[in-house]
């Protein structure tokens, strides 16, 4: 989906800012929890690494380089779901917050669907697939539970965002703070600190 010249977005309009959840989204590798902590920061919103909701179970498979099924993902998926709309509930009671900035997967648009059933609009922000660059990036990291051998699969399972799901694409390669810009001015939302 991003072009040479830069992501493309998948909207019209911007979605309200100060209403949207935003979901960093992509493969092991891609800079997830890295470019969503950045816009976190940015933003002032909480921030929430989808990866630490997944059970033992779950968290043995990949370590195991054991692709999940659809049924591990359910139960995890509802849990990241459920505390974006914990955030939602905790807003309605405290006053107007920035909502949450979460680093999550979502391969497929089925998941996505999971992550978009609450009250505020879900952006998303899909971290283009580069294999090589994932490759080597997996081949270097340490201390993470999941297993490079994933990458594989979940590349064969990544469903990119639809024309009609709200988001842009940005290729991995980017700097991180490029990446939070496009995103943050995709959404209207650039408010650093």
């Amino acid at each position: 989906m991003a072009t040479p010249t830069g992501p493309v977005p998948n909207r019209a309009e911007p979605l309200p800012a100060a209403v949207a959840h935003i979901v960093v989204m992509g493969v092991s590798g891609a800079g997830k929890s890295t470019v969503a902590r950045a816009i976190a920061e940015r933003t002032g919103a909480l921030f929430l690494d989808a990866d630490d909701l997944h059970p033992p179970a779950n968290r043995r498979k990949l370590g195991a380089g054991e692709p999940l099924t659809d049924l591990d993902r359910g139960p995890w998926l509802d849990a990241v779901r459920d505390r974006m709309r914990e955030r939602e509930r905790e807003g309605a009671r405290t006053g107007p917050d920035p909502g949450v900035v979460v680093a999550c997967s979502a391969l497929r648009r089925a998941y996505r669907d999971v992550l978009r059933d609450v009250d505020r609009p879900v952006f998303f922000v899909e971290l283009g697939a580069d294999p090589e660059l994932l490759a080597a990036r997996l081949a270097a990291r340490r201390g993470h539970f999941a297993s490079h051998r994933i990458l594989e699969s979940q590349l064969a399972t990544l469903e990119s965002l639809g024309p009609d799901e709200d988001g842009i694409t940005c290729p991995i390669a980017l700097p991180v703070e490029e990446i939070a810009d496009r995103a943050l001015a995709a959404l209207g939302k650039d408010r650093r600190r």
